[in-house]
């Protein structure tokens, strides 16, 4: 069974969105396993889970150890030679891809370290083999979100979660966008279905979608374009 841990402040946080999602199918599937580890359960008496920044300046910095005690507990438990990694939510982290989530899904274990405030004591790096990953470039309050992202991104390719065919062409599947889709009514409010969608016509509907899937990558991604046409010669 593929295993999500999530440490975090906010474990409450988590509940409403993987109940009604892909994830929480998958769940209770029993494909995959969500455990939420909260760090003030790590704290000692009087501890806190944050601290000022040495050096001073704005805001807080989520202190090491109640980090480190999970991350030890979490390797304590898994068992002996398990595939794993550990993945930080941070604006300074490379972006994430569809090919780091494809990899993540072929793990057996997936920690994600949630941080907050200021961010996290940077010693987290040096003392455990973590991979920080971005959203894009701009700053949230705390890394819950990015972390339900990096969950529903992951758990839809792990086997069983989603239907293979839902996969095979969506948007980044072969390095492109995704075609556009329409459904019911034929006509709203003048805006017409493309014909060949109607047409029955399956080789010309297959063309049309590959060819609408370039331009659409052309016209929003171009930087996407190169990946794909490599792919293509390699294939």
């Amino acid at each position: 069974m593929f295993t999500i841990d999530v440490v975090t402040l906010f474990p409450e946080a988590f509940a409403p969105f993987v109940g009604l999602s892909i994830v929480g199918r998958a769940i209770e599937a029993g494909l995959v396993s969500v455990r939420y580890h909260h760090l003030l359960d790590e704290l000692a008496a009087g501890e806190r889970a944050d601290d000022a920044p040495y050096g001073g300046g704005a805001g807080m910095v989520l202190r090491i150890e109640p980090i480190a005690r999970t991350l030890d507990r979490i390797a304590r438990e898994a068992p002996p030679g398990e595939r794993r990694l550990i993945v930080v939510p941070s604006p300074s982290g490379r972006p994430l891809r569809q090919r780091d989530v494809e990899r993540f899904s072929e793990l057996e274990r997936l920690v994600i370290v949630c941080g907050h405030y200021e961010g996290i004591d940077d010693r987290l790096g040096a003392l455990f083999p973590i991979e920080e990953y971005s959203l894009g470039d701009f700053v949230l309050t705390g890394g819950e979100i990015p972390a339900l992202a990096f969950m529903d991104a992951t758990v839809r390719l792990v086997a069983g979660a989603v239907r293979p065919e839902s996969l095979e062409h969506e948007s980044f599947a072969a390095g492109l966008l995704d075609y556009p889709s329409f459904t019911r009514p034929a006509i709203f409010r003048g805006v017409e279905v493309p014909p060949v969608l109607l047409s029955g016509d399956h080789a010309k509907i297959a063309e049309w979608r590959r060819e609408q899937s370039r331009l659409r990558t052309a016209s929003r991604r171009p930087d996407l374009l190169g990946g794909a046409l490599r792919g293509e010669e390699g294939a």
